[in-house]
């Protein structure tokens, strides 16, 4: 049978997702100064629960409050928030659609801001802009082990909560990445020196989550088809990747690429007949559904329907992924079902100064998740200049308190 929009579908794990469209994750940065959930991500989600969405991805809930991406990243690492949780899934279910969180750490991805010294694989500096990222230390063996029972054990907090399952992330240049990738893990213990023992940090997370929330809960991993870096994480790596984990019955894979020093998931470096088609990783999806069963959830320029229920009608993907179009029209996945709508045109916003540009994307669009948090609706006028000052001006605050305790 031909998958349409409308369709619901069942995952290996049981749970049924209302319909194919689904919220990409998008680092919200809506905690408070305690790293805990607020009433501005509840009203977030809530917004796009009303949208019509089948199932949320959260932003990057962090593992280890030692550890954030950014200086408002929920963090989960006990059951201190239980009941915020709770109103957050409840948030994201609340139309009959699902919602998992996704579990991250940073590693080296972590800004001088937030961190001093960072902890990766390898000590391997991120290599974007001057002095935004410190260089990182190696783990050692028993931090490393450490981190893969953090995964597991914030995993169980989150179903324990109401959240239907999780997303370990292993995309975007973050920990699970750099394990992946030849540039950035060095080692030569038993995790790195081989392409199998840079995967086996992955799996082993993998492990620790299944154990932790059961068969009956969605575990999903975002990966990237290649980190589109000359020596990285390569699309046949990847491959073999996905093999490991459809032996280990995940129950959805979202696909995506790129690093921060490489930003092909915001269609950066990407061809142009690759963006006629729309979706950046299709060719790549396509690989994947021909060796592969496991449930595909794939996310990256996706903007008509026409291109969505392609994706669908010839069965590439089981689940289109949106990010960007949904941070300034949250009703549009309601109106593509209802409808067929296409989202609005995706437009660039830039200062024309290179150290910034590539931030100023991810700035403009968390900026709107920002709006709708506190009630308003999202400014798709809002200036590039205006993003960057009133970037600069919360980033530089939420240092000053985290110094402060």
């Amino acid at each position: 049978m031909v998958a349409t929009l409308q369709d619901s579908l069942t995952l290996p794990c049981g749970v049924k997702i209302p319909n194919r469209l689904a919220k990409a994750a998008m680092s919200e940065q809506l905690s408070d100064y305690h790293n805990s959930p607020t009433n501005e991500l509840i009203r977030l989600y809530q917004r796009w629960a009303d949208g019509g969405l089948g199932l949320s991805i959260t932003g990057n809930v962090m593992v280890d409050y030692r550890a954030l991406g950014e200086p408002c990243n929920v963090v989960v690492e006990d059951e201190r928030n239980l009941n915020k949780l709770s109103e957050w899934a409840k948030a994201g279910q609340s139309r009959g659609g699902k919602i998992i969180m996704q579990i991250n750490h940073p590693g080296r991805q972590s800004p001088t801001f937030v961190s001093s010294q960072p902890v990766a694989p390898s000590a391997i500096a991120v290599n974007v802009g001057v002095g935004m990222f410190a260089m990182p230390r190696a783990l050692t063996e028993k931090e490393i082990l450490e981190i893969i029972e953090r995964f597991g054990k914030t995993a169980k907090i989150a179903v324990k909560a109401g959240f239907d399952g999780v997303q370990i992330h292993s995309a975007h240049g973050y920990l699970s990445n750099q394990f992946l990738s030849p540039l950035t893990n060095l080692r030569n213990d038993d995790w790195g020196g081989t392409a199998e023992k840079r995967r086996r940090f992955l799996l082993e997370v993998v492990k620790s989550t299944r154990k932790a929330i059961g068969k009956k809960a969605i575990l999903s991993v975002k990966l990237n088809s290649a980190d589109f870096q000359k020596g990285g994480f390569s699309e046949e790596e990847s491959m073999a990747v996905v093999k490991e984990l459809e032996k280990e019955q995940i129950d959805l894979l979202e696909v995506s690429g790129g690093t921060y020093e490489a930003s092909a998931m915001i269609g950066d470096g990407q061809k142009e007949s690759t963006k006629k088609r729309e979706a950046y990783f299709l060719e790549y999806a396509e690989k994947v559904r021909k060796e592969f069963h496991l449930p595909l959830m794939l996310t990256g320029g996706f903007r008509t329907a026409e291109a969505m229920k392609s994706a669908l009608a010839d069965g590439i993907v089981d689940l289109i992924g949106l990010a960007r179009p949904l941070a300034v029209e949250p009703d549009l996945p309601a109106r593509i079902l209802a409808s067929n709508a296409n989202a609005r045109p995706a437009a660039r916003h830039r200062v024309g100064i290179k150290m910034f540009d590539g931030f100023i994307e991810l700035i403009w669009h968390t900026q709107q998740l920002h709006r709708m948090g506190a009630g308003k609706d999202p400014d798709p006028n809002r200036s590039a200049w205006l993003t960057l000052l009133s970037g600069l001006w919360h980033d530089g605050i939420s240092s000053f308190r985290l110094k402060r305790g």
